[in-house]
């Protein structure tokens, strides 16, 4: 089995080597033991700090370290164009994890392990047998179980968490789905969730080990009414308004 996973990284020089090794590290011991081939792929987008030259100093160390230098940002706009990049290879499963290392290389790998026969696989701090350490705030809690139950209500989306950042596909359901996708930032996995299920793919929602990050660049107070607003375009975007959407757009246009 091959397995490619994308790491999006917007000025990450604080945390992205520390990734690196730690994930580098895990994966050659399991490709020397014959139990999973790898590559990663670092997606940096838009960076205008030291990641860059991180990334590639770390890359002389490691072969299956690759990168993609972007020229704009958001981390959904970085994940499909690592997706483009990877469909393109010989590889079994493309995943993605965020850069802060709230996944652990030993938690991704057990995501890989549990598959068990679907497309694809999420982790979820949310349901039973999950662990999350430190404890979220109340608040943070609260507003993310209110936008879930947005998401489950207008989408119908069975995912009890869809925004961790640990998931790993089939190639075959990323081809299929890719060009779906519309929403580049606030509402990419919700996007890609929705079209995967659209298309019939079956994905697990499985309980991950998630460590919460002093540096997490989310707020999520600000960025709510945004991903919000993503969400209901997305709504929009897959029902019959989407017709009447797009002839308003056309007369604005004309005015």
């Amino acid at each position: 089995m091959k397995i490619s996973i994308i790491i999006p990284a917007y000025n990450e020089e604080k945390r992205i080597l520390n990734t690196l090794e730690s994930y580098s590290s895990y994966f050659e011991k399991l490709r020397k033991k014959n139990k999973l081939n790898y590559e990663i792929l670092v997606a940096i987008n838009k960076t205008n700090d030291r990641t860059l030259k991180i990334v590639k100093s770390f890359k002389k160390k490691n072969k299956r370290i690759q990168y993609i230098n972007l020229p704009k940002g958001g981390k959904g706009y970085a994940i499909t164009e690592g997706f483009r990049v990877l469909l393109k290879k010989d590889f079994d499963y493309i995943g993605f994890v965020d850069a802060d290392m709230a996944t652990s290389p030993e938690a991704f790998y057990d995501l890989f392990l549990n598959i068990e026969g679907r497309d694809g696989i999420i982790g979820s701090r949310y349901l039973p047998g999950a662990r999350v350490n430190p404890k979220q705030s109340l608040q943070r809690i609260i507003v993310s179980r209110v936008f879930n139950f947005i998401i489950r209500s207008l989408l119908f989306l069975p995912y009890k968490d869809s925004q961790c950042g640990a998931k790993i596909f089939k190639k075959e359901a990323i081809k299929t789905v890719l060009p779906t996708l519309t929403m580049s930032q606030w509402a990419f996995d919700i996007d890609i969730l929705y079209n995967l299920k659209k298309f019939g793919f079956k994905i697990r929602e499985y309980p991950t080990v998630w460590a919460d990050k002093e540096y997490s660049k989310i707020n999520f107070m600000k960025a709510g009414p945004k991903m919000m607003l993503a969400v209901i375009r997305l709504r929009i975007l897959n029902s019959p308004l989407r017709d009447m959407m797009r002839v308003y757009v056309l007369f604005r246009k004309k005015k």
